[in-house]
């Protein structure tokens, strides 16, 4: 099952780091969150990839062709150009198409443009700016038993800001700021290839054909209650920054460059 994932946005809100690179690229312990996102499929048996790519999308190219001696220590031979690697880890087994979409193409027209690439009944979509536990071998079986066209992750965002502990004048400590009761669209999709029908023009997928979908019954909502974090501002860079140093709720695989 292809895994299509939405790498064509610019970032404007985090500036600080996409001024120079694709905002799918924005590194979280020196790998980019879409290495992580990617990663995570892996785990459940995913690595069949599909990039729709748009603003400085040569640069997502040339990290992965470039992949190989950027993660290992290698050996060079000036005169015949021979490399011998010193692989410290297995490399990661995954087969990735580098779909050009678009620069100002809307969601929904990358997801229609790749529309040749796809070649079983059902396939995975999730954007390049969002990190998760969610199972997806359970989200994938949850599609299948619901008999609908789609179904996206509902996930619970956290608190935009943190709460005041207070006696009287005084505050006396701090509070995280917790994940809200209300659920948002975290990506995670599984959709039905009978959906590009639904595509008549360049839109933005979740203003026009998830309401669509909504509409005619034909979108299930799967919940998940566990971790779930996009990388949306700077502060949001350095939050998944420190959760990388410390325990990252995502990482559930072993192996990884040493970068």
């Amino acid at each position: 099952m292809k895994v299509v994932i939405l790498c064509g946005g610019k970032g404007t809100r985090l500036r600080e780091e996409t001024e120079f690179k694709p905002k799918p690229l924005v590194e979280i312990g020196n790998l980019p969150i879409l290495w992580h996102i990617m990663k995570h499929y892996e785990v459940h048996n995913h690595n069949d990839f599909v990039l729709c790519l748009g603003h400085k999308g040569n640069m997502i190219k040339e990290f992965f062709v470039n992949y190989e001696w950027d993660a290992f220590d290698f050996t060079l031979n000036l005169r015949s150009k021979e490399k011998d690697y010193h692989r410290s880890y297995e490399e990661e087994d995954w087969n990735i198409t580098f779909a050009n979409t678009g620069y100002k193409t809307g969601t929904a027209g990358r997801i229609q443009a790749i529309k040749k690439f796809i070649t079983d009944d059902l396939f995975l979509v999730t954007y390049g700016d969002g990190v998760s536990d969610v199972d997806i071998t359970k989200l994938v079986a949850f599609h299948k038993e619901q008999g609908k066209l789609a179904t996206l992750t509902g996930v619970h965002p956290a608190g935009k800001y943190g709460l005041l502990k207070v006696e009287e004048n005084t505050i006396t400590g701090f509070n995280e700021k917790k994940p809200t009761n209300d659920l948002i669209n975290g990506g995670f999709m599984v959709l039905d290839k009978k959906v590009f029908d639904m595509i008549e023009e360049d839109c933005m997928f979740e203003e026009v054909i998830l309401p669509k979908l909504a509409q005619d019954g034909q979108l299930a909502i799967f919940k998940h209650n566990g971790f779930w974090h996009s990388m949306d501002t700077h502060k949001d860079f350095l939050d998944l920054n420190k959760m990388w140093q410390e325990s990252a709720p995502w990482k559930t695989w072993n192996d990884h460059p040493n970068r």
